[in-house]
């Protein structure tokens, strides 16, 4: 049993090791839920088989061996020869002693429980990778989502089992991308079900209310090298800063056949969307650089991750490091 333990081991090691380079060099897509999920589940029966098996199995062998040297010297005493010195703790503690194997398995288990856990039910980190939400988020930011704002849900099922809140106006959430849900997405909740959201020649509205905003004049984006206007924008009294390009026209082109599409409509201005019921309305800050709503259409309650609250790392700016709106 051991052996055969021990084989599996290495290959599910070497399994996992390609699995991830090619992951992080984009071979391949992969549900980092259900990797943990498998990988924990994995570690764990070696843990249960740890402490049932292998470790009562390592125990009798060091009290084997004291019993062995006890008879030795008792009857090397009887013969009045004397004992060779053995430092038995030593050979008892290389006796104890856990496999390298069950090292990177069962002696992972305690960790892996625990971000399991943070990871599904607390706090999920993520990476910032284009500038769809630029200038409230960078590329490189590292962030935080919390994972119980809008409710408990089961991982890899994405299951809702404990309602604790829904997403607001305003909020920056994480959600899976609903054409590939393999992929998740950040953008700002601009409508909640049953709202109609409208945006012409650049302006948006909610439930026919026109947003108030104030001119910041021009902002610098070092990432693309472009330069674009800058606004305070306030959604429901939560003030956030937006960006527009004169040079991109208003009209949005390339929307693609989504459900609930009927709610909308395009013209030469801009759009007009009612929220199903359920769903949500997504948009970028980087209004005029960002793959939202607009064109894939709406983000179903199944699909929520998180709210977005903290970078806590840019390797290229620390002083991104904070809260944000």
């Amino acid at each position: 049993m051991q052996a055969a333990m021990k084989w599996l081991a290495i290959v599910a090691m070497v399994v996992l090791g390609s699995f991830f380079v090619a992951w992080y060099t984009g071979a391949v897509y992969g549900d980092l839920a259900l990797v943990l999920v498998c990988v924990t589940a994995f570690t764990g029966i070696y843990w249960v088989a740890e402490r049932l098996v292998f470790l009562p199995e390592r125990r009798q062998a060091a009290l084997r061996l004291q019993q062995q040297w006890d008879a030795r010297r008792t009857q090397l005493a009887e013969q009045n020869i004397r004992a060779d010195d053995l430092d038995i703790e030593a050979e008892q503690e290389k006796l104890l002693m856990q496999p390298w194997w069950l090292d990177w398995t069962a002696g992972l288990f305690p960790v892996l429980l625990v971000v399991f856990v943070l990871r599904s039910f607390v706090v999920e980190p993520f990476k910032i990778p284009s500038g769809s939400m630029v200038p409230t988020l960078r590329v490189g930011d590292l962030i935080l989502v919390n994972k119980y704002q809008y409710g408990l849900r089961l991982p890899v099922v994405d299951t809702l089992v404990v309602p604790i809140g829904l997403p607001q106006r305003g909020d920056v959430m994480v959600f899976r991308y609903p054409p590939d849900p393999r992929l998740d997405y950040i953008k700002r909740v601009i409508g909640v079900p049953g709202d109609r959201i409208a945006y012409a020649n650049k302006q948006l509205s909610i439930n026919g209310e026109v947003l108030p905003r104030e001119d910041l004049g021009e902002f610098f984006d070092s990432d693309s090298m472009r330069y674009s206007q800058q606004f305070n924008e306030a959604i429901d009294g939560r003030v956030h800063r937006i960006l527009n390009d004169k040079n991109r026209p208003a009209a949005i082109n390339g929307a693609s056949a989504f459900e609930f599409k009927d709610n909308c409509t395009y013209d030469a201005q801009g759009f007009a969307c009612t929220v199903p019921a359920g769903h949500y309305f997504m948009m970028g800050d980087n209004r005029d650089n960002s793959l939202d709503s607009r064109y894939w259409g709406f983000v179903p309650e199944r699909n929520i991750v998180g709210k977005a609250f903290f970078v806590w790392m840019n390797f290229n700016d620390l002083g991104r490091i904070g809260s944000f709106d």
